[in-house]
């Protein structure tokens, strides 16, 4: 079976020799190793690893950051953090990034050899500290987020419209939701232009057609 390529970054030099050892023991081909995040971005484009163990602080270009950009260039490479502290703010900042695990430094060898070949097949891994569950609130709120991405009109909008459908002027419009009026023009012209529309009547039957809004 060939040996997973691991890449290693880290600033503290002792901590990168150390981990070297403890993974070749472990059996992975180690095929470099970064100093900083900038440095690590560009050895993961050269070098192709399977696996990069990742520390957070790093010089430079935090690992959270290079691994967004190691993420964004290649899909190859997976990437496990490296912290100091269980930080759940950073977590979720690093799950977004697209890293497949998150560990804290005082975990065993075993618990980092075991996370690189759960990330080398496609699993996600995190630190005995860290329940289980704060991945799953990540993913939530990245799924709710990316819905909201996907809205073809704003929440704000689709009040517009739907206060539209209901009859009301645009003096109407902008006293019930606290607008002023060109704010309403606003966002009606915004609609016309998402809907394909030339007048109300035709943003709200699209709307209508779309699910948009409903009629009583």
């Amino acid at each position: 079976m060939t040996p997973i390529r691991l890449m290693l970054a880290d600033d503290h030099r002792m901590l990168r020799e150390g981990l070297r050892r403890s993974m070749l023991e472990e059996g992975f081909d180690v095929v470099g190793e970064a100093q900083d995040g900038v440095e690590a971005v560009a050895m993961a484009d050269r070098l192709d690893p399977d696996v990069i163990l990742m520390d957070v602080s790093m010089p430079n270009c935090d690992g959270v950051e290079a691994c967004r950009q190691v993420k964004s260039r290649q899909a190859g490479p997976k990437v496990v953090m490296l912290t100091m502290h269980a930080d759940k703010e950073v977590l979720t900042n690093a799950i977004r990034a697209g890293a497949s695990g998150y560990l804290v430094k005082d975990c065993s060898t075993n618990e980092i050899a075991t996370a690189v070949r759960m990330a080398a097949a496609g699993d996600t891994v995190l630190s005995p500290q860290l329940a289980k569950s704060m991945l799953e609130e990540v993913r939530r709120l990245d799924e709710r987020a990316h819905g909201e991405e996907e809205r073809l009109v704003t929440k704000r909008e689709e009040e517009v419209l739907q206060l539209i459908a209901d009859g009301c002027s645009t003096p109407e419009v902008a006293t019930t939701l606290f607008i002023s009026q060109k704010t309403v023009k606003n966002h009606l012209a915004s609609i016309y232009q998402k809907l394909d529309a030339r007048d109300r009547t035709q943003a709200v039957l699209q709307a209508v057609r779309m699910g948009i809004v409903h009629l009583d």
